[in-house]
């Protein structure tokens, strides 16, 4: 059976300079797998990559299916939604616009789609159902993270990708993110997970990859990794508790 997502040999330059080579990795159906690794080892390149929004070479596989050329909305409706590192949101538009605009690919389906991805959201994210009607720019930066991410979700995606989701956040926040990630998984959704927060991204992980300068240098299931003296060393002996 295959995974999910399948990504082989995958090579990305920024002005003929590489960013990310040779790249492999598997995410299966209703898993999470995080990718690891230091600022600047093409852990945000790869999501990109990923999704569309930066041109690669090698192998994109989505439910068995090669994604080749094909853009970014043809990746979303397919199934795939990327949470990026700055969020992106739509500062003076409502908490509730913003979720809406993460549903366009339902604008067809009628309102009782786009009503269902809210109570979803709002399930998922009670302190979004109380900003509903509050503009995006004055969320706090949890809130925000939570907002990215139930636009993300209006999507009804497959598979979420999340870069740097506890980024800036504080450890309250950052654990109340991850338990939401871990709900997730539940629901049946894949994730695949870019986080400097090493010790958090591995609890909730099945699987992760070490991301360094580029190339993955180590990979295995979450346990056996967070157990790695090298990983230890380099990643969990300083990582922020969450």
């Amino acid at each position: 059976m295959s995974a999910l997502l399948e990504v082989e040999g995958l090579d990305v330059a920024y002005g003929g300079i590489p960013a990310v080579t040779g790249i492999s990795l598997a995410v299966e159906a209703g898993s999470i797998v995080t990718v690891i690794g230091p600022n600047g080892a093409g852990k945000s390149t790869l999501l990109n990559a990923i999704m569309g929004v930066l041109p690669s070479r090698g192998a994109i596989r989505f439910d068995g299916a090669a994604l080749g050329a094909r853009g970014i909305e043809a990746r979303v409706r397919a199934g795939m939604s990327l949470v990026p590192e700055k969020r992106e949101l739509f500062a003076s538009l409502s908490v509730e616009d913003n979720l809406r605009l993460g549903a366009f690919r339902f604008r067809h389906a009628g309102r009782a789609a786009a009503t269902q991805g809210l109570d979803r959201a709002f399930s998922l994210f009670p302190r979004l159902a109380e900003r509903r009607r509050q503009a995006a720019g004055t969320l706090s930066g949890g809130e925000r993270q939570m907002l990215a991410m139930g636009r993300a979700l209006m999507a009804r995606p497959r598979l979420l990708m999340l870069d740097e989701p506890s980024l800036g956040l504080a450890p309250l926040i950052v654990r109340d993110i991850f338990r939401i990630i871990a709900e997730l998984r539940r629901t049946g959704v894949a994730i695949l997970l870019v986080e400097q927060n090493a010790r958090a991204a591995l609890r909730v992980a099945d699987r992760g990859y070490v991301l360094e300068t580029g190339r993955v240098t180590l990979q295995g299931d979450s346990a056996t990794l967070a157990a790695d003296g090298r990983i230890v060393d380099m990643y969990l002996g300083q990582g922020r508790a969450a």
